[in-house]
């Protein structure tokens, strides 16, 4: 299955280093059922990692302090020395890897010299996590080449610590966790407090879950994704001068919410309400996946998008364009935006025998509507993080 990807990243790497790559590794991407933003705002997510993939193509150089990479997908090259304190650089995508290398160093390990060439079947930019990918699939490689001893959940949180100290979006856990711990045709809550997290079968028979990618990125990710922890940190303390004992939003309710409306404002009162609702639908959730039904997982994916579009503000024109045509055609259980916001994709959750015919006439509408082609993508519930070889993975 994996093999044109591993092939294509092999061919790159030979003609990179004029030599032969030792390992194989796959990180996948991930979708996130419900459970957006509540990662780092004391919540429950319900994540799963996918059949898209980073590829890594690598060996070990015993004679050298130098770690070359090689980003097939934009033919760019960087090299550091790792023994050197790492600090960020202009090539913005070599910042989630050496931002990789400073917190191992900062663990007390070591690391030798090595050549890695990557490419990618994950879309950049449309929510699906590649960055979750390339970070925790590098701290995996690191892990395994020299033995450092990192437990699945120490990649995971090298993962984030790379992303905020390297990068600068100070994102949550569930990313990560979910590319490093993802199980094949399973979905996961994870507790982003405790980080304890349980498994359910994703039994969506007759189902199937599809993304349309809208081809837009704003801007504003960033900056937007900051500012919207300003405003719950904000709510939150608001929230622990009247009620210190409730430590996390989990321990909120909207009737809390609305007697303190006033003080918070309006602004910091709607992404409050978004995160105590988006918590208890994640609940709900599982019950549904756990019950096998799937119309009512569909109905809360979207009440998730009102919330995200209409209370957290991170949805853009684009995306609420197609959630509400989605949801007008037959066979549609649930649409609603992933990932980050201002652009990226929609995940909706169709009748199997629906699917093709919805995706065309969404495609159709879109292009007319904005004058950009929709990418389509069909995903399945993948493994986490392996190395591959011979045609299998090695655990």
């Amino acid at each position: 299955m994996h093999n044109p990807l591993i092939n294509h990243t092999c061919k790159a790497f030979q003609s990179a280093f004029q030599s032969e790559p030792e390992h194989f590794f796959l990180s996948p991407g991930r979708i996130n059922i419900l459970g957006e933003h509540v990662d780092y705002n004391d919540g429950f997510v319900l994540p799963a990692a996918i059949d898209k993939y980073i590829c890594f193509a690598v060996k070990k150089k015993q004679d050298t302090e130098t770690c070359t990479l090689v980003a097939i997908d934009i033919e760019e090259s960087f090299s550091f020395n790792i023994n050197e304190q790492q600090s960020p650089v202009e090539k913005a995508w070599a910042n989630y890897l050496l931002g990789v290398v400073e917190a191992i160093q900062k663990n007390g390990k070591t690391i030798g010299g090595l050549q890695v060439a990557f490419s990618s079947t994950i879309p950049m930019g449309s929510g699906l996590s590649s960055s979750a990918a390339l970070e925790c699939g590098f701290a995996y490689i690191l892990n395994a080449l020299f033995d450092l001893q990192l437990s699945k959940k120490e990649i995971a949180l090298i993962g984030q610590k790379a992303e905020h100290t390297f990068v600068g979006v100070q994102c949550g856990i569930m990313d990560q966790f979910a590319t490093v711990f993802g199980k094949e045709n399973k979905v996961m809550i994870l507790d982003c407090n405790s980080l304890e997290h349980r498994y359910y079968d994703a039994r969506l028979e007759g189902y199937r879950l599809v993304l349309f990618d809208s081809c837009v990125k704003h801007t504003h990710l960033t900056s937007g994704y900051n500012d919207r922890r300003k405003d719950v940190e904000q709510g939150k303390q608001i929230i622990r001068s009247h009620y210190p004992e409730m430590t996390n939003f989990r321990d909120v309710t909207e009737e809390i919410l609305i007697e303190l409306k006033k003080e918070m404002g309006e602004v910091v009162y709607r992404r409050c309400l978004y995160l105590v609702k988006e918590i208890r639908r994640v609940g709900e959730a599982v019950q549904a996946l756990s019950e096998n039904r799937p119309e009512d997982l569909g109905h809360l994916m979207t009440e998730t998008h009102t919330g995200l579009s209409k209370e957290y503000e991170v949805s853009c024109n684009e995306i609420d364009f197609l959630v509400e045509e989605t949801l007008t055609e037959e066979g549609v259980l649930g649409a609603r935006m992933m990932g980050g916001g201002f652009g990226g994709c929609s995940i909706n959750l169709l009748r199997e025998d629906q699917a093709d015919r919805i995706s065309k006439t969404i495609e159709k509408k879109y292009r007319e509507a904005f004058g950009i082609q929709m990418k389509v993508y069909n995903v399945n519930i993948s493994e986490g993080i392996k190395e591959y070889t011979a045609n299998a993975f090695i655990i």
